[in-house]
């Protein structure tokens, strides 16, 4: 199935263009015609890049991403602007953009960079085909849910399974918390969150014997499998 793409633009004719030329080229794309429509509808998820627009009623494209980057540190955002200050461009790269381009542009040099930045993308997901896991002194095997050290096998529960290999594919860096409620749990709501915590305590109970792996949390943002061999 071809990549979805979500394209944030207020400018009715440019937006609608932009979105034809990408369908012409095999893409699905999205449109929405503010900032806040378009955090509603990257909420939606789904989405393999992210196209925003600088300048825009309600919500600014650079506000949007900080909201994107909050709880999706992975997806890919492309910002599009008018105006080419270096300020602008510094900035959008140090609050997450992965590109930036200044209109008005060659739509020609867009397909190549959103071929290229995919092409990385879908490499790196490819990766979170992985069933086994090494850390530590652990072997964890997640197609039959064990978690191995010592000589002793210790069973997991689906859910633990399904939050420990996020935790790995994220190994030494954060999972933000939304992230995870949302694959494993289907929701961010309160009440799967105090659920979600129950099974990361449990998960450090079971690591607890080498010191070498530890499960951190930052309040608010997500946790972080921590390995130091």
């Amino acid at each position: 199935m071809s990549a979805k793409i979500l394209l944030v633009e207020d400018d009715f004719n440019f937006g609608n263009v932009l979105k034809g030329f990408l369908e012409m080229n095999a893409y699905r794309v999205e449109l929405a015609r503010d900032g806040e429509w378009g955090l509603e509808a990257y909420a939606q998820g789904g989405f393999d890049l992210v196209i925003l627009d600088v300048m825009m009623p309600k919500m600014d494209g650079f506000s949007v991403l900080k909201e994107i980057r909050s709880v999706d540190r992975q997806t890919p955002v492309f910002l599009l602007t008018a105006r080419s200050l270096k300020e602008d461009v510094l900035h959008g790269f140090k609050i997450g953009a992965d590109d930036y381009l200044i209109k008005p542009f060659d739509t020609e040099v867009l397909l190549l960079k959103i071929e290229a930045i995919l092409k990385r993308s879908f490499g790196e997901v490819r990766q979170q085909d992985q069933q086994v896991f090494g850390f530590g002194k652990f072997t964890f095997d997640y197609k039959h849910r064990s978690l191995a050290a010592d000589g002793q096998v210790q069973s997991l529960t689906p859910k633990e399974a399904e939050l420990l290999r996020l935790l790995c594919l994220h190994r030494n860096d954060l999972l933000p918390r939304t992230k995870a409620l949302k694959l494993i749990w289907g929701d961010d709501n309160y009440f799967n969150g105090r659920s979600m915590d129950v099974f990361v305590t449990r998960l450090r109970k079971y690591l607890k014997n080498d010191a070498s792996v530890e499960i951190t949390s930052l309040h608010g943002k997500g946790m972080q499998l921590t390995t130091t061999s």
